[in-house]
């Protein structure tokens, strides 16, 4: 009978090749991968020039939009802000001349009151549409 102790060997598990798997793994996902820079979209802005406009030949006409949504053309108070009312008042001023027109709408007019002007005045076939703006004063 052998009664001397046996010597047991502690396992052990081997992880260089388990290394070697998941570097493997790492670079094929780096290099599989696409990365969107979403933050990053190239958005092309529309330019305009310094130059002075030349003068129409006929006046544009002024569609004025009021602060409580009122529309005003040529400086005409309508009788209410209904499409309808700004569509006849546009054709009656305009008469079958479709030159440009202005929208001026107050800072604190609603978005929905100035694109109902913009569309009434684009079903009714003006092509050429300006916004009024002021110039921003400097502080001296």
């Amino acid at each position: 009978m052998n009664l001397q102790p046996r010597r047991r060997e502690d396992p052990e598990i081997n992880l260089i090749s388990l290394i070697d798997v998941l570097l493997v793994l790492l670079i094929f996902f780096m290099v599989s991968t696409t990365f969107n820079q979403e933050g990053r979209i190239k958005v092309q802005l529309p330019q305009a020039s310094d130059s002075a406009i030349p003068n129409p030949l006929h006046e544009p006409l002024v569609v004025t939009v009021t602060a409580e949504g009122a529309y005003r053309v040529n400086e005409r108070t309508l009788i209410n802000s209904s499409p309808d009312t700004l569509r006849a008042a546009l054709l009656k001023e305009a008469g079958g001349d479709r030159g440009p027109i202005t929208i001026r709408a107050d800072g604190r007019a609603t978005h929905q009151a100035v694109i109902t002007a913009m569309d009434v005045a684009g079903k009714l076939g003006f092509s050429q549409l300006n916004i009024a703006t002021v110039q921003e004063e400097k502080a001296p």
